[in-house]
């Protein structure tokens, strides 16, 4: 699945490729997509066969050769290739995605035919759908993004074998729901867009969702309160949708820092069940789940004045709206008890409009007068960074020349693979974070970076080309597959 299992762990057990031999790699095979789009998306490969998607189009090539088996395509108004899903899921049989309109789609997994469409938004909403979602005991989990143009995220649980919306929680409780007096009254409520995909405790029936940035963005006088339940992670009972807990662990945000990637469920070395969560605040954050309590949380990127108030004049603070940790989250290792985190060092200027703010319908809801802010012209760099799981220390860090936004994962090789917008991909030793290799894909790396077996054989597949006005980087969406033969 999007995150290698449940537990979003993104480690591998695989052995082949190690430290001695993974300057070896050489290109295996490859698969050029026929359109020009933002390339965000997570890989999958299961029994032969890797699934990835695009804005309308989800794919399935053969993992072996590269060669195209089928692709389906979910028509969608407006520009093609403007916008980004981010994967896909697995189950009997079945690959289910998330569409813009706010379409859950099922395909058959060997032919593409599509099984069935549910749109899981109402029709006058803007909610849209960039995550990916998960599948387990015959159930589609998924989530709705539009928290930035005034819209409230919501979490949906559906019937994999007919699509039928089996329950709907709303991100940001109203009315006489719990929790709802973290807001105020008689204001325009946003927040708690769904990203990029989930974690889920299958023996305990529970499903951890990260959660977005409360709306209006950076107005946080026009919200007083803590507005629950967005900048943290939801835990919902899988099977009913009800709410079990939650983790706010950005209280009351005015700086943007979605909760954007699923958090890991592990069991550290000295056996303490935790929740890591990495966000756009630039923290990698340690949940104690017994007692509910944060237990440490480590910077993985430049934090610098964070607690100035926002004005007119300008605000500057790091992380800025794209920096910290993006859509791509951390992996863990128990091998080395190491949490190992990409991230984005880049900062931010936000001008705040003096003008009342007022909800208008289609328009960005954020109380800025730029928009999502200016991003510093430099520096734009980033942070692949290793934490031990049970003190936050930092064990090692590497400092990449570009933002770190395409998956990480570890091995029982004892590396840790990642790639860059330089278009670099690198192995790293786990342990001492030493760079074991490294060589140029040719194109910036935004997408997912996996391993699995073929054939008796390890193979490493990059999800490269990807093409972002923020990033500012442009490439064409392309599979790149190595190995060592």
């Amino acid at each position: 699945m999007y995150n290698r299992d449940y537990a979003s762990t993104r480690f591998s057990g695989l052995t082949e490729i190690a430290a001695k031999n993974v300057t070896g790699l050489k290109q295996v095979c490859s698969y050029a997509l026929p359109e020009k789009v933002m390339f965000e998306s997570g890989l999958v490969a299961s029994q032969g066969t890797m699934y990835f998607t695009t804005f309308e189009y989800t794919y399935a090539i053969d993992s072996a050769t590269c060669a195209l088996k089928w692709k389906a395509r979910h028509e969608l108004p407006g520009t093609p290739g403007v916008g980004s899903t981010r994967g896909v899921a697995l189950l009997d049989g079945r690959v289910f995605r998330g569409s813009a309109d706010g379409s859950v789609t099922a395909y058959d997994a060997a032919s593409g035919t599509q099984v069935w469409s549910t749109r899981i938004t109402a029709a006058d909403s803007m909610e849209y759908i960039s995550a990916s979602p998960i599948a387990w005991s015959g159930m589609v989990f998924i989530g709705t993004a539009g928290a930035d143009a005034g819209n409230i995220g919501r979490l949906a649980g559906l019937d994999a074998s007919t699509g039928r919306v089996l329950w709907s929680f709303p991100l940001i409780p109203t009315g006489t729901e719990k929790n709802a007096e973290s807001w105020p009254k008689g204001t325009h409520l946003a927040g708690g867009s769904s990203w990029t995909s989930f974690t889920l405790d299958p023996d305990a029936g529970a499903l951890y969702a990260p959660t977005g940035n409360p709306g209006p963005d950076f107005a946080g006088t026009y919200r007083p309160g803590a507005n629950l339940y967005s900048g943290g992670v939801v835990a919902l009972d899988a099977k009913s949708g009800d709410l079990r807990t939650w983790y706010q662990l950005v209280p009351h945000d005015v700086h943007d820092w979605d909760i954007a990637a699923a958090p890991v469920l592990i069991t550290t070395k000295a056996g303490q069940k935790r929740l890591m969560a990495a966000g756009k605040d630039g923290l990698l954050h340690s949940v104690d789940l017994a007692g509910g309590k944060e237990t440490w949380k480590t910077p993985v990127t430049t934090i610098d004045n964070i607690d100035a108030p926002l004005t007119a004049k300008g605000t500057h603070f790091c992380p800025g709206t794209a920096g910290g940790v993006e859509w791509n989250g951390p992996a863990y290792s128990a091998d080395t008890n190491l949490v190992f985190v990409n991230s984005t060092d880049w900062c931010t200027t936000i001008k705040m409009d003096p003008k009342p703010l007022k909800f208008e319908a289609g328009k960005p809801f954020t109380g800025a007068a730029n928009g999502f802010g200016t991003m510093d012209e430099s520096p734009k760099r980033g942070w692949v960074t290793a934490v031990d799981a049970d003190s936050g220390a930092v064990k090692w860090k590497f400092q990449a020349a570009t933002p770190m936004v395409g998956g990480v994962m570890a091995t029982a090789g004892g590396l840790v693979m990642t790639a860059d917008l330089n278009g670099d991909f690198f192995a790293f030793d786990a342990a001492s974070g030493n760079v074991a290799h490294k060589m140029s894909t040719g194109q910036p790396v935004g997408g997912g970076v996996i391993t699995y077996e073929q054939g008796g054989k390890q193979r490493i597949a990059l999800a490269a080309g990807l093409d972002s006005r923020i990033f500012q980087v442009t490439g064409q969406p392309t599979i790149l597959v190595y190995g060592l033969q």
